[in-house]
């Protein structure tokens, strides 16, 4: 076949600004006349090129409050996200394969019950204030979220944790109670960073202290963050000289930031103009699969949501193709009311779809005897691209099965302070997590300080239990399926989709051929992994 060499120039410059990924280099290569070998080392020359340092990283990130704080234990907000993993670090990470890897820990092993867990850490891990890391600051940094007292979300986590051991060799044992083969996992979650100890055992939080890629010189929450490279960090990566997290809730003030050249770079894109930015030449969009989720909790306490007909009446009122077409423009997964998505392990993919049946609702709302049914949902901006209109949209659905659904716009500043866990309906995003066993225990488990639909079910909890400690993977699939029926059926959350990251960058700016699809920009690592092309 005769090459296209214009074509093939064409290719390199597209992969070299990040503009197409590998599968649509690979295809248009092929089609232009060169071998597969002869691709694939075109786009390692080009899009793989070897990261370059240097340069201020100017990052405009949504959901940023007035309200949040350095303590971990109550991260919330996704601006607060991408900062922790800014400037903290965890004893694990997930790779960009969605791999577990290491991070202040190199490496970990378990007894054959998986009741003990060792973690060896990272000699050349060190705080910004200079200190090094070691097994006193792992175990205070655990602790503050053990306990009576504590009042961390990631209490529920670490639960089984019944003693954490200095082996006194830079290495710590977790001693659980029952099996979890998941704990490495649980590691990464974004409430579990490394921070110096006090003398005293307890956690130096306050300081703003932290052993991750950037140190921080500057800090106003729901304004912004400035960051500078920590030289003595323990793992590659940290390119950019200088970090500057600027909080941009409004949507169209974030696209008009990169648009401008104001910013290098905006996590979560307003999906109607999607479109229009992907003809900007100036501007590479991301558009990463993930198993992240919008719910919408009833709390299962609270009238009328307390009547299961109930609950399962406003799940057959929402037309959920309409939503993935309307409001993600394609960009999601459809949702089934259990908090399990194809892009976790466990996967029951044999489970039927909860239609969109407005007929059936009106049978069980009649069963109830709660015909003519209005309920309130909350929701605002910040909670995602396009959150406000799904709502009104579910609105519309609802009405055919008789169903009054009050849209109530909240503030953006506030919101998971104010109204999440506060107001009987609501609507939130969930970023990713890497297995079921995480999500069900942060946000279903009977005493979960994030159980967001207060819902009990004994059989489900019983199952939880059961799961983490099962070694046999094909047991543990058998558990989670069951775990699913559960909550689609008994459950207090609406489910229309599990959203896809989709971001953006300026053309300068580069990437590895993987995304982490744990969280939004790389798995809120773009600040480290990212580079100036």
């Amino acid at each position: 076949m005769k090459k296209d060499q214009a074509l093939i120039d064409r290719l390199a410059e597209e992969a070299r600004k990040g503009r197409i990924s590998r599968r649509n280099f690979m295809h248009y290569s092929l089609a232009a006349g060169l071998t597969a070998s002869s691709a694939t080392g075109l786009w390692t020359t080009t899009a793989m090129a070897q990261p370059k340092p240097g340069g201020v990283f100017r990052l405009g990130a949504h959901d940023g409050n007035t309200s949040d704080t350095h303590d971990p234990g109550t991260y919330l907000s996704f601006s607060v996200i991408q900062l922790a993993h800014t400037y903290r670090a965890y004893l694990t990470l997930i790779e960009p394969d969605g791999s577990n890897g290491p991070d202040v820990a190199t490496e970990w092993s378990a007894t054959p019950d998986a009741k003990e867990w060792t973690f060896k850490l990272n000699e050349r891990a060190t705080f910004h204030s200079g200190g090094k890391v070691t097994a006193n600051d792992v175990i205070a940094s655990m602790n503050h979220h053990r306990g009576e007292d504590s009042t961390s979300a990631a209490k529920a986590l670490l639960k089984d944790v019944e003693d954490i051991v200095d082996n006194g060799d830079n290495s710590v044992t977790f001693k659980l109670g029952s099996s979890n083969a998941d704990l490495p996992w649980l590691m990464t979650d974004y409430h579990l960073p490394i921070c110096p100890a006090n003398a005293d055992g307890s956690l130096n939080w306050q300081s703003g202290d932290g052993c991750g890629p950037y140190k921080l010189v500057e800090a106003e929450f729901g304004v912004g963050f400035r960051l500078v490279r920590h030289e003595d960090w323990h793992l590659e990566g940290a390119y950019f000289d200088e970090i500057v997290i600027q909080v941009l809730n409004d949507p169209n003030a974030r696209q008009t930031a990169l648009v401008t050249g104001d910013v290098d770079a905006i996590t979560q894109l307003e999906l109607k103009t999607l479109a229009l930015l992907q003809r900007n030449p100036q501007i590479a969009i991301d558009n990463v699969p993930s198993a992240a989720a919008i719910t919408m909790p009833m709390f299962c306490d609270t009238a009328p949501f307390d009547n299961v007909d109930v609950r399962n009446a406003l799940k057959l009122s929402i037309d959920r193709q309409e939503i993935i077409d309307k409001i993600a423009f394609g960009t999601a997964t459809m949702g089934n009311d259990f908090h399990h998505s194809p892009a976790m392990p466990y996967w029951p993919d044999d489970l039927e779809q909860t239609p969109y049946d407005p007929d059936q609702a009106k049978a069980l709302l009649k069963k109830a005897g709660a015909e003519g049914l209005s309920v309130d949902l909350s929701v605002a901006d910040s909670v995602f691209s396009g959150a406000v209109d799904l709502c009104v949209l579910y609105a519309e659905h609802a009405k055919a099965a008789g169903i009054n659904i009050n849209v109530i716009r909240e503030p953006n500043d506030g919101y998971y302070s104010d109204v999440w866990l506060k107001k009987p309906w609501c609507a939130v995003q969930w970023g990713a997590r890497p297995t079921p066993d995480v999500m069900y225990s942060l946000a279903y488990k009977d005493d979960a300080a994030w159980n967001e639909s207060r819902w009990q079910n004994a059989r489900f909890n019983e199952l939880l239990r059961t799961a983490k400690a099962e070694l046999d993977d094909a047991k543990r699939a058998e558990m989670y399926r069951e775990m699913a029926i559960l909550a689609k059926d008994d459950g207090g959350t609406v489910i229309p989709m599990f959203p896809n990251f989709v971001y953006a960058r300026r053309s300068n700016v580069m990437h590895g051929e993987q995304l982490a699809a744990s969280w939004q920009m790389d798995g809120a690592r773009a600040c480290s992994r990212w580079w100036f092309g």
